[in-house]
């Protein structure tokens, strides 16, 4: 699932793996999952972080190898945050090479409606969980029931800088995907519900698009 900060790719692809019973995997998640675990590679990222430096795509790559190798997503699986850069992605296709076809969908938002989510979003006082697009200040966190609290670092200056790097590196990426016939574009611009919906119908598209892929 790609799309911008801000796009709410993370509620819906949890949304979405939640009601096919299928594992969201993003890659904070299993970022933190093989720090915690002390694999060799999670070894690796633990000792990249502690530096301050960003995880390149090698270490990234081998972390998703080791999470998609796992009985839980032998039937499918969400990926949220995964791939980033076209070397990821095709790893991912190497990854991918004896399994079912990749879905791809891409999020739009316009840029006005994505700095304007940006600028109010909100995470928890106490665990720290961001809300999902549209929750207000001050309502209940769904994870914990703590507080929600704006986000300090989401100023506007902050949010156009974030939304430039992402078009550098994403835009090369839809490309990639996007002569695929399980390529699929929806608007993300409208209610929740709706998105999900759409979100659904292009699932669905796209998968008998696979059909002819493995065929």
């Amino acid at each position: 699932m790609l799309g911008p900060p801000g796009a709410g790719k993370g509620t819906q692809a949890e949304r979405f793996a939640k009601a096919r019973d299928i594992p969201r995997i993003s890659t904070g998640d299993i970022l933190r999952d093989a720090v915690h675990a002390k694999t060799d590679i999670g070894l690796r990222a633990k000792a990249i972080m502690d530096r301050g430096e960003l995880v390149g795509d090698d270490v990234m790559i081998g972390i998703v190898n080791e999470r998609l190798g796992r009985n839980d997503a032998v039937n499918g699986f969400v990926l949220d945050g995964f791939p980033r850069t076209v070397a990821q992605a095709s790893a991912l296709d190497g990854i991918m090479s004896k399994r079912d076809p990749l879905i791809v969908v891409d999020i739009v938002v316009p840029e006005d409606e994505l700095v304007r989510r940006l600028g109010t979003r909100s995470i928890c006082r106490l665990c720290g969980t961001g809300a999902s697009v549209g929750s207000t200040v001050g309502a209940a966190c769904a994870k914990c029931g703590g507080p929600l609290v704006q986000r300090a670092d989401d100023n506007q200056a902050i949010v156009i800088e974030r939304l430039k790097v992402y078009h550098r590196q994403s835009e090369p990426l839809v490309e990639y995907y996007r002569i695929r016939p399980t390529f699929r574009s929806i608007d993300g611009a409208q209610s929740p519900d709706r998105v999900a919906a759409d979100l659904a119908a292009a699932i669905e598209a796209a998968g008998r698009g696979a059909v002819g892929v493995r065929g």
